[in-house]
């Protein structure tokens, strides 16, 4: 059963939900959590300190509004339109990564926030 996640960054509040994956269950167990994010194209990724394996479902081919973890960084990634990698409007990640959730929210709010960003992460 999906688990309801809260990203809070300044005043922005962005509704997620955590898939069953053992990645998500890793990420779940590590909450809450602050985590300093850089963009990448309409990607925000940034290491949260949080190891797992590269899963069986991994892949570099995102939704918008996709949640997921970078294996080789450590690192938390939120998708909200396409990256660098991107080969059309869909993101695109740098390399394999866990899809771990969803936000529920619209992602549009991300594109109006800076290079740099600072997230909270908790239940919801």
């Amino acid at each position: 059963m999906p688990t309801k996640i809260t990203i809070e960054i300044g005043k922005l509040s962005l509704k997620a939900e955590l898939n069953d994956s053992a990645s998500a269950k890793t990420l779940l167990d590590a909450l809450p959590r602050q985590v300093s994010l850089s963009r990448w194209g309409d990607e925000y990724y940034g290491n949260c300190g949080i190891k797992v394996q590269q899963a069986d479902d991994a892949r570099e081919d995102m939704r918008v509004g996709e949640v997921a973890l970078w294996p080789p960084g450590n690192a938390l990634c939120i998708f909200f339109g396409p990256t660098p990698a991107s080969s059309g409007p869909e993101p695109r990640a740098a390399s394999p990564v866990n899809p771990v959730g969803r936000l529920l929210d619209d992602a549009a709010p991300l594109k109006g926030l800076g290079p740099s960003i600072r997230a909270r992460i908790t239940r919801a």
